[in-house]
Parts: C-alpha cells; structure tokens; sequence
C-alpha cells in the first residue's frame, strides 16, 4: 500500500464531502428520513457517502470497501479494507448543534491504522500520516490539493486524582453515568460524534467511555488517529483491543 497516496486521497475526499455536507447544512431546510434500525439519515449522508465511496472505488479498485449507508457492504468477511462513516453525528447535524464528522479509514489485518476525521463545522482536520503517527492541520480553512501546517498530536499523561473526561451527547444514559462515578473527574465535556476520539488524542481529555452498541464504521478512523497519538481503545470485558 502506498500510504502516502491513501492519506492524501482520503484527506482530499474527507475536505470535499465536508463541503457538501455544509452546503446542506447551511440551508434553510432539508431531508430527513429513518432507516430500519431507528437511525436519522439526511440528504447530506446520502451525498457524501455518494462522493467519498465514488472516489475511493476509484483510486483503490482493489481494496474492499465498507460503508455505513451502502447495506449492501456489511455482509463482508474481512480483514483489511477501506471503512467510511460519510456523517458521523447525524442527530447533531439534524439539531444543527455543529459536533458531526467525516470519517475515512484503512483497516489492516482488524486494526485500524489510517485514519481521516474531519468536522467541517468545527474547522478542525485530524488524520494519521503515512507513517502513523497522528496529526491535526491547522485550520479552519483547508487547501484542497496541498496539507497546511501540521502539528503533531499525542495523548496527555493522565492524573488519576482528576482526570478529564468526554462523553456523548446523544448516546449519554443511566448505565454511562454509573461508569463515570467511579473515577475522580475534575471535568466532564459532553460532544458528539468521533470528535470526542480526536479530544483525547489531542491531550483535550483523557477518557472517552462508550457503553452501548457502536458500529465499526463509527470508530476505526478515530481509533486509527487516537493510535497515532500513542492512545489506545480497548473493550471494556477484558480491556482487549477493540477489533
């Protein structure tokens, strides 16, 4: 694989479906429909994953390719493949509440190892570069064909007497609640989508707990930058690596 290629087409590709979605999200109304499991899909779902999935098949014909608004991708077995979550955040995006996502990753061998996430609304651009290590580029406004400056990220030194902890918007419980209780935090920041994996790779906070169903379209870019920031995600049963 020529990651130096995958990074600056899924850098490339997570900028133009940014812009789609913003352009969607900057009028005055638009779609919103219910898929079979209960979830939100919107207009600018549909349109980004329509872009990124085109532009992907294209570049890499050879390499699988599982996306969250095609079905027919999910029945796969794999081990290595290309992974989209078009607009991760919808609730967010349909309360226009600004905290939504791209997400475009490179799974090797059931790890993630490459990863783009981009929150358009936000103007911050992390991804991981060709050697792994994680970056995020300085914005808000980002050039197209060229890379902006790029700052190296990694993960804080945690204090366990405080730590700093984020945590879902929309997906926020009961049972997530009485996790938290068990650590001594100083702050608790609710956001949305994998920006909350992007907060703890930048050293912004040191924990981010998921209780309830996550889907890999959901992670594995966030996951892949969070590694490149010398982080890690594991499972809560056995604290084993998240595959």
């Amino acid at each position: 694989m020529q990651f130096d290629l995958l990074i600056a087409e899924m850098r490339r590709l997570a900028l133009l479906a940014g812009d789609e979605i913003m352009r969607i999200y900057g009028s005055e109304d638009f779609a919103v429909s219910t898929k079979a499991d209960a979830s939100p899909v919107t207009e600018a779902d549909e349109a980004a994953d329509a872009l990124i999935s085109a532009g992907l098949r294209a570049a890499f014909p050879d390499l699988p390719l599982v996306t969250e608004e095609q079905a027919a991708t999910h029945g796969q077995s794999l081990s290595t493949f290309l992974i989209v979550d078009p607009l991760d955040g919808t609730k967010e995006f349909v309360q226009r509440r600004g905290d939504f996502t791209v997400n475009i990753a490179y799974v090797e061998d059931g790890v993630p190892t490459r990863g783009v996430v981009y929150a358009p609304a936000r103007g911050r651009l992390f991804y991981t570069l060709a050697d792994g290590r994680a970056v995020e580029e300085v914005g808000p406004v980002f050039d197209l064909a060229k890379p902006g400056e790029q700052r190296p990220i990694s993960v804080s030194v945690p204090d366990n007497r405080g730590l700093r902890i984020v945590a879902s918007k929309s997906h926020r419980d009961q049972a997530t609640d009485d996790y938290l209780a068990r650590y001594a935090a100083r702050d608790l920041t609710s956001a949305g989508s994998s920006l909350k994996f992007c907060l703890v790779a930048t050293g912004e906070a040191d924990l981010y707990p998921r209780l309830g169903r996550t889907m890999e379209w959901d992670t594995a870019a966030g996951d892949a930058v969070l590694r490149g920031a010398g982080g890690k995600m594991v499972r809560f049963d056995d604290l084993a690596p998240f595959t």
